[in-house]
């Protein structure tokens, strides 16, 4: 892709590093870029700092200027910008091709060896797994979207024996549909109910899921959930790849990793192997089980030894923000599991624990059924309290678990500031129990996102002895 002279514009600086990576990698390429956003030059001052000295790049803030999008060579939109808006309606109507960084990702990726992942929780672990699973066995792996890693700017690592790693959000695959691409192994590690204040429906949600899947080639694998029988059955009939299961019970008729007494095990048509037992994981938590099961199926596709996936799998200690322990204070635990952001990601947080948890929870609205988190929260003995982030899925929440009889009572309060709520919880609570920032709920509002939350809960308990 010849992008030299050619008018660029990327619809969204941000603030977490995607839009500034890929206006720096479109200046090298020589384009003349335009980079509009509607937060202001104030909002942007961090993310303009790194790109003010770029060559042929022209920065608009605090609005988006029609003329951007319908006189320019190409659009390249941040994920967060919905395909329905405006600007991109008015580009694509008028024969502006419209991009994402995960679509020119896999248009110039000089590898074929790429692991796709994706779902609605677990995606961003099981990345991770895979690729120092992948990194034991020695070779060569580009991390690429997971997290808050960048995109675009990993093209530069990437060789032909390269294995990359891609986590992809929904809203990153729905730019799959412009190029007609899928990754070569592609995982879905589940699907429940989320960003249905983006989406239409479950349905719209889940057909931007199956893109990771839907232009692969008859060679190409998919790695499945088969404990989501709904999803299993719909995917493995839509799906042109070979299909690779993976279960927490003993499904040894399939084609992939099973659970027997314990013990991880993989059948093929040729053979049966045992890789690992539950308990040389060093992760907690029965939902990472999931995870390990898939990262463990991508790396046998790879040609992984079973023991070097034992050892990896021994030696992966988790990710920040995900049940990330934090440290004691006066013999209570502090847990940061801030990337919980819907009603069953936190419940799997309470369900990880045997002690007793004070629970900080609530947030934004995303539309999601929060009636299985209140219910977990009355009726789980472990549950203590709850202290109650602000937002407006937190409102429906109370009115939730008012409806459960005795749950309103678990209730310590409402909050504004996370130091507030950890310096509440640390005066009363008792050795021996967990505080647990599990919320359930989206992060606006009061936070950056999730990570800053997560920040914020991490410096809150830091402040508290000093």
């Amino acid at each position: 892709m010849n992008l030299k002279n050619k008018k660029v514009t990327v619809m969204g600086i941000g603030l977490h590093g995607g839009g500034v990576a890929m206006i720096s990698w479109l200046s090298k390429q020589g384009a003349r870029v335009f980079a509009t956003d509607k937060k202001t030059a104030e909002e942007l001052k961090n993310s303009l700092e790194k790109i003010e000295k770029l060559k042929n790049v022209k920065i608009i803030t605090g609005q988006h200027r029609m003329e951007d999008f319908t006189h320019v060579d190409l659009v390249i939109k941040n994920p967060d910008v919905s395909w329905t808006n405006k600007y991109i309606k008015a580009a694509l109507e008028s024969k502006v091709p419209v991009e994402m960084d995960s679509s020119l990702f896999m248009k110039l990726c000089p590898t074929k060896n790429i692991i796709g992942i994706t779902g609605t929780k677990g995606k961003t672990t099981t990345s991770l797994m895979i690729a120092h699973i992948l990194e034991e066995a020695g070779k060569h792996v580009v991390r690429v979207g997971i997290g808050q890693e960048a995109v675009i700017n990993k093209l530069a690592q990437i060789k032909k024996d390269s294995w990359v790693v891609f986590e992809l959000s929904s809203w990153r695959l729905s730019a799959l549909e412009q190029i007609k691409r899928s990754p070569r192994i592609a995982i879905v590690t589940n699907i429940f109910q989320d960003h249905l204040n983006r989406y239409s429906s479950m349905e719209t949600y889940v057909l931007d899921k199956e893109k990771i899947f839907r232009f692969q080639k008859e060679e190409d694998f998919l790695i499945l959930n088969y404990d989501q029988t709904e999803y299993f059955e719909e995917f493995s009939q839509q799906a042109k790849g070979k299909i690779v299961s993976f279960t927490k019970n003993n499904e040894t008729t399939l084609h992939g990793l099973f659970v027997d007494k314990e013990k991880i095990k993989y059948k093929s048509e040729e053979k049966e192997i045992e890789l690992f037992e539950v308990k040389d994981m060093a992760l907690r938590g029965k939902h990472n089980l999931s995870n390990a099961l898939a990262a463990s199926a991508a790396a046998i596709l790879v040609g992984v030894s079973e023991q070097t996936i034992k050892n990896a799998i021994s030696t992966f200690s988790g990710v920040k923000h995900r049940l990330e322990y934090i440290g004691k204070r006066n013999g209570v635990a502090y847990y940061n599991d801030t990337t919980a952001t819907t009603p069953e990601s936190a419940i799997v947080g309470i369900e990880s624990f045997s002690r007793p948890i004070h629970l900080i929870c609530g947030g934004s609205n995303k539309k999601l059924d929060l009636r299985p988190l209140a219910r977990k929260i009355a009726m789980d003995e472990n549950v203590i309290s709850i202290s109650l982030l602000k937002g407006g899925a937190t409102e429906t929440l109370i009115k939730l678990l008012r409806e459960f009889d005795g749950a309103s009572k678990k209730i310590r309060g409402l909050y504004d500031e996370m130091k507030n709520v950890v310096h509440d919880l640390y005066t009363n609570s008792k050795e021996g129990e967990i505080v647990l920032l599990s919320p359930g709920c989206a992060s606006f509002g009061m936070f950056v996102n999730e990570f800053d939350r997560g920040e914020q809960f991490r410096e809150a308990i830091k402040e508290i002895e000093k």
